[in-house]
């Protein structure tokens, strides 16, 4: 598994407790772990209990709201949280937890004097006024288990029995797959090129298939001598069954295909397992990465479109698909809003989106609905409700 910590020639940075209070506003929030300090500004919206949770606890310890109750934060959320550590409280006081902290201070400026570091007062000093302290490595580049100065698509592979435990430790930083510039572009897409591409088709195929019912000349055939019209007023019925039997599809490919757990021993299926999902769980605020890319998606939903028109006269497959098509899209919506948006306390997607990231730091192997938990229930892979 990868570590998180500072890098070791990185000595910690000291705040007193009015310096840790200053920071308590969406452009700059700091909390307390102990005597630890953490910027956790860029995570507020990635907050499942929402930006509100953590501002009211600003510049203060938030030890009891990481034990719980109500909610105990998993080993993966405080791995998480260490990605955002700036460095230590020292109230001045004269504990001795607080002479403690000089003391390693000293020791740390000591090493780096030894060492050649110079870093003069003048640029802590500016540092300190222009308050843009340093996060931690996300990542200790020298410990993982990949090199991430290099592309991961052909060394996750090499992981073997140890891929499982570390796609599912995520971290919060850029990811590159592939060393070439336009493969690796073609592995990412801004999120309104999904409704910019499949809208459209939605909206032909909606009115092309409305129009052609209301010429009343489309039939049903239930046996040989008998057959049944459809009329132009079931389209919504019929379009409302496509969505329904998307979030089937959805439910299936992120268990039974996202999901699964490639053989140890397959260099090739552990690699695409990564290229499909993998890195999604490894870097799940990857903004780029969020949404499925056209011309994957495509593959999909032309098996969708000729499966749906193969079983069913062409005009009442295509008004299936056609709603199964809208139901992809609001999903894909959807799914980026739940790693990214802030929903309102209490509303529809504030508990889907407190559902979603469970499912990343905690019960990867549950909670495999995005639109809707539907499926999880007569599948038995509810993730237990806990309240944030």
């Amino acid at each position: 598994m990868s570590t998180v910590s500072m890098s070791p020639s990185t000595s910690p940075l000291f705040f007193t407790d009015r310096e840790v209070a200053r920071h308590s506003t969406k452009d700059s929030c700091w909390v307390l772990l102990g005597t630890r300090v953490y910027d956790v500004t860029s995570f507020l919206r990635m907050h499942p209990g929402g930006e509100a949770l953590i501002l009211g606890r600003s510049g203060k310890d938030v030890i009891r709201e990481m034990d719980g109750p109500p909610h105990r934060h998993s080993e993966n959320a405080r791995l998480w949280m260490e990605q955002y550590y700036i460095g230590e409280l020292d109230r001045d006081s004269g504990a001795d937890e607080a002479q403690t902290l000089r003391e390693r201070r000293k020791a740390g400026e000591h090493t780096a004097g030894e060492t050649g570091d110079e870093t003069g007062d003048e640029p802590a000093k500016e540092e300190d006024k222009k308050a843009d302290y340093n996060r931690c490595s996300a990542v200790d580049l020298d410990k993982d288990l990949v090199d991430w100065r290099k592309p991961l698509a052909w060394q996750v592979g090499h992981l073997g029995e140890k891929y499982d435990a570390w796609v599912h430790q995520p971290v919060d930083r850029p990811i590159r797959l592939f060393g070439n510039p336009l493969l690796e572009a073609s592995t990412k897409t801004s999120w309104y090129w999904v409704p910019v591409v499949w809208l459209p088709i939605v909206f032909y195929f909606t009115w092309h298939c409305y129009t052609t019912l209301a010429k009343g000349t489309t039939r049903l055939n239930l046996t040989s001598g008998i057959s049944v019209p459809i009329h132009k007023y079931l389209f919504p019925l019929l379009f409302l069954m496509g969505w329904f039997l998307w979030s089937f599809i959805e439910y299936c490919i992120h268990r039974f295909v996202f999901h699964m757990k490639p053989p140890a021993h397959n260099y090739y299926l552990i690699m695409i397992h990564f290229l499909l999902h993998g890195q999604h769980h490894k870097c799940p605020f990857d903004g780029s990465r969020l949404v499925f890319p056209p011309g994957l998606a495509s593959l999909v939903v032309g098996s969708f479109y000729l499966i749906l028109c193969s079983t069913l006269p062409e005009i009442l497959g295509t008004s299936v698909f056609v709603g199964g098509l809208c139901g992809y899209v609001v999903y894909d919506m959807i799914h980026y809003y739940l790693h990214y948006g802030s929903p309102k306390r209490g509303s529809y997607m504030y508990g889907l989106k407190a559902y979603h990231v469970k499912h990343h730091f905690e019960h990867q192997r549950a909670g495999f609905g995005i639109t809707s938990t539907f499926w999880d229930h007569p599948f038995n892979t509810v993730i237990p409700n806990e309240e944030f």
